[in-house]
């Protein structure tokens, strides 16, 4: 579709090339809403922002707190592993189970 834009419509056809050369690399990472609705998959990232909302942004953000990169990912690293009622294998035994939802 890009390719069949008029240059005369165009600013930068170099900026057209480049995002041509980004969809190419990235075929297989973007989804394709339309077979994810039909599938009855989500196409939706609320979960994932509520998630952050309840992992990081309650604690850091909401309460005017300035946190390391380190800091930051440790506390939500332990948030979710408590969310998930994992803390206890986690500390007890260092591992976690991953399980994969749709």
């Amino acid at each position: 579709m890009l390719k069949g834009i008029d240059t005369q419509h165009v600013k930068s056809q170099a900026n057209i090339e480049k995002l041509i050369g980004y969809f190419e690399r990235n075929r297989n990472l973007i989804p394709c809403y339309a077979l994810r609705k039909e599938l009855g998959l989500r196409n939706s990232s609320n979960k994932g922002e509520k998630s952050n909302d309840l992992i990081v942004a309650e604690r850091q953000k909401h309460n005017e707190m300035s946190w390391s990169k380190e800091g930051s990912v440790s506390l939500a690293t332990i948030t979710a592993l408590n969310l998930n009622n994992e803390l206890h294998k986690w500390f007890s035994k260092g591992v976690i189970d991953f399980k994969l939802v749709s």
